[in-house]
């Protein structure tokens, strides 16, 4: 129900642009966010949005990462600037009325 866009490959310092597009219209009632798993790491939270667009941000990636939301496209979307290695992981989008819906993930590879 969740199908996320946006990943690729960039240099330290750059930026990328992330989509995650629920499929299902009911989704935009509940809050969305942005986790990110890498290789041989807990998969973390990145970023959260209210339905009233109150963003929460991981101290990681504050002033660097930008979460929004369309409601009525029922998309979310993780601006993403500043770009570090460390920020090379798989991106997740999550949402639902338990939060427990899931995307199937998009690789952001960050290179130095």
């Amino acid at each position: 129900q969740l199908v996320e866009s946006g990943g690729g490959l960039v240099q330290s310092g750059g930026s990328l642009n992330l989509t995650c597009t629920a499929t299902n219209r009911g989704l935009r009632a509940y809050p969305m966010g942005w986790f990110r798993q890498a290789p041989g790491k807990e998969r973390e939270m990145v970023a959260t949005i209210t339905t009233l667009h109150t963003p929460w941000y991981a101290d990681s990636v504050k002033g660097r990462f930008t979460i929004s939301r369309d409601n009525d496209k029922v998309q979310i979307y993780l601006h993403m600037t500043n770009l570090k290695p460390d920020d090379t992981a798989v991106y997740f989008c999550r949402g639902g009325r338990f939060q427990k819906d899931w995307g199937q993930g998009t690789q952001v590879t960050v290179s130095s």
